[in-house]
């Protein structure tokens, strides 16, 4: 009940943020965004213990780098000075969350005997650095490294495979993806095209995207989570 009742608040939050992205009072926005990751980590405190093995830790930091990225990401709207700062906040969120999936106890690894499955990856990031290239000037360097990261988180949701039930891999994977889509449009709105739907867009697949990777990973240590 109380997952039920927590993933219940965690997208009404959610939701809240969304109608509220255009609203011309700053602070009811800022405090929903602020919102989203505490909600989260209450769902993920309450389902998981101990909270001192090595990759919660990692998880927790992801969650707080997460954090520190909607509040940064948030008032650099009025300050684009700070949008560099919050790129850095997920791109240690990503770090984070890629250690933990690759991390994850198993033999099997496709860095060893399923490479394959990481040309899909290889291939959507040549696509997204040529389409973004030529707009994005002084931040070339930036963004091709916070490309090559989300990539990895991307890689390590794969690396998964086989050493999770397919519940918890699916949810972390589909997580994973949506992250990287959300985090693609943030570059193709900032750089290339502003677009009216992207605020919509790019906080949909956002808190979408945390939930899958959390309620998954909750899954992989407590397998009756939600039920």
């Amino acid at each position: 009940m109380k997952y039920s009742a927590i993933s219940t608040f965690y997208f009404i939050v959610g939701l809240i943020c969304i109608i509220l992205l255009d609203h011309s009072i700053f602070w009811p926005g800022f405090v929903a965004k602020a919102l989203i990751i505490p909600v989260l980590m209450i769902l993920f405190f309450v389902n998981i213990n101990p909270l001192t093995d090595r990759l919660h830790l990692f998880m927790i930091a992801g969650f707080l780098f997460s954090w520190a990225g909607d509040v940064v990401l948030e008032i650099s709207k009025n300050n684009n000075n700070l949008f560099i700062v919050g790129l850095v906040c997920f791109l240690l969120a990503h770090i984070m969350y890629l250690t933990v999936f690759f991390l994850t106890p198993g033999k099997n690894s496709i860095l060893n005997n399923r490479i394959y499955l990481l040309i899909p990856v290889l291939i959507y990031g040549v696509i997204l650095v040529s389409f973004l290239y030529a707009d994005l000037a002084g931040m070339r360097l930036p963004v091709i490294l916070y490309t090559i990261v989300i990539l990895s988180m991307l890689a390590g949701a794969i690396n998964r495979i086989e050493k999770v039930k397919k519940v918890s891999y699916s949810l972390v994977l589909a997580g994973a993806i949506l992250f990287v889509i959300s985090d693609s449009v943030i570059a193709y709105n900032k750089f290339v095209h502003q677009f009216d739907t992207s605020g919509i867009v790019i906080m949909s697949t956002y808190v979408i995207a945390q939930y899958l990777i959390v309620a998954g990973y909750i899954i992989q240590f407590k397998p009756d989570a939600g039920r």
